[in-house]
């Protein structure tokens, strides 16, 4: 594979790499051209490759769905998804709960999913206002109106009942067209009163425990690569490391010129725009 001289470049001045999986390496169903091959190079420099995901559900299963999807195991170092952080926070008594069978957990999620109470063996209820914890994984708001969300969650925000949102996303896309993501729903949770913790890119959570989890290495030799100006960039730069947008994924629906202009707008450094990792 030939590298890019700008990938070259980039490659040669970072040790870490924080690295966005959909919209950047993959669409979901396979690897985009390129982006396996460019996996290796980083390996082979003795790069420390760690895949950020704003999923609730574990790094490791997220990690065998990545392999599934044609990306080696031997691609990556640490797959780090903000359920993961998620798990870590609970259990380290940051919010004060004691992390056990007696908490009762309320989820919000795109279907079933109840993936971190799951994880944590906590008691779950179907109400919120029965709930200890409130979670926000997902969302079914393109068949769930919000103003059934805000019926539905009412309770346990007028009664402080904690919640945690794994996903920031604010908008997704679904058959019909766009709807409120799971971000939407945890900010009606703060609008009704309700305190959310939030977990995942752009928030500080995730990419301290990506730190952490590499070693503590100097900020000015990591760097963030993603597809999302809002989440992979913001998220990189509030941390205080340089970062890189791919030209792919959400990104890739506007144009250079849109795209730096929105940055400077919402005063966020990007460091290099490619348009893609090969």
């Amino acid at each position: 594979m030939t590298v890019s001289k700008e990938l070259q470049e980039i490659i040669a001045r970072y040790d870490v790499f924080f690295i966005d999986q959909f919209g950047t390496l993959h669409d979901g169903a396979k690897p985009y051209p390129g982006a396996v091959e460019t996996l290796h190079a980083l390996r082979a420099a003795g790069k420390t490759i760690i895949i950020l995901s704003n999923s609730g559900k574990s790094g490791a299963d997220n990690a065998a769905r990545f392999v599934r999807l044609g990306f080696p195991p031997d691609s990556f170092d640490h797959f780090v998804t903000s359920g993961d952080v998620a798990v870590d926070i609970l259990k380290s008594g940051a919010l004060e709960l004691s992390v056990s069978p007696a908490i009762r957990c309320f989820t919000i999620s795109s279907g079933d999913d109840t993936n971190l109470a799951d994880r944590l063996e906590l008691t779950k209820v179907h109400q919120a206002a029965e709930a200890d914890l409130v979670v926000i994984s997902g969302s079914q708001a393109d068949r769930i109106g919000l103003d059934r969300y805000a019926q539905m969650l009412r309770p346990a925000a007028k009664a402080g009942v904690q919640a945690i949102c794994t996903n920031p996303d604010i908008e997704m896309l679904t058959p019909t067209g766009l709807a409120p993501a799971a971000g939407s729903i945890a900010k009606l949770y703060e609008s009704l009163g309700g305190d959310v913790l939030w977990v995942g890119k752009p928030h500080l959570p995730m990419y301290e425990y990506a730190h952490r989890l590499c070693g503590f290495p100097l900020k000015k030799r990591i760097v963030a690569i993603g597809d999302s100006l809002e989440h992979d960039v913001a998220g990189g730069s509030g941390f205080g490391i340089e970062a890189v947008l791919v030209h792919l994924g959400v990104s890739g629906k506007s144009t250079e010129e849109e795209l730096h202009a929105a940055a400077e707008k919402a005063e966020i450094r990007i460091t290099a725009i490619l348009s893609r990792l090969t």
